[in-house]
């Protein structure tokens, strides 16, 4: 068996680390803490092509209302 070495893992942990401080960026400028919860995942998975540019995911995420999960939904409503 290899064990994955420091160096190895670097990458990852950037990626990571990058994501975090992307979220962070965003959640300063995006909604309530609690829309921020409901819609993260979905935002991510539709709309991650637009991070971290607050105003292209929203208009993302309205394209794809239909596609998004029920508690993320009402926060459009």
């Amino acid at each position: 068996m290899v064990r994955p070495t420091p160096t190895s893992r670097l990458p990852l942990a950037l990626a990571v680390l990058t994501t975090a401080v992307l979220f962070a960026g965003m959640a300063q400028a995006a909604g309530t803490p609690e829309q921020r919860r409901a819609c993260r995942a979905d935002a991510m998975r539709l709309c991650r092509d637009f991070v971290p540019n607050v105003s292209r995911i929203t208009a993302c995420m309205e394209r794809n209302k239909a596609k998004l999960s029920p508690a993320c939904r009402a926060q459009f409503n």
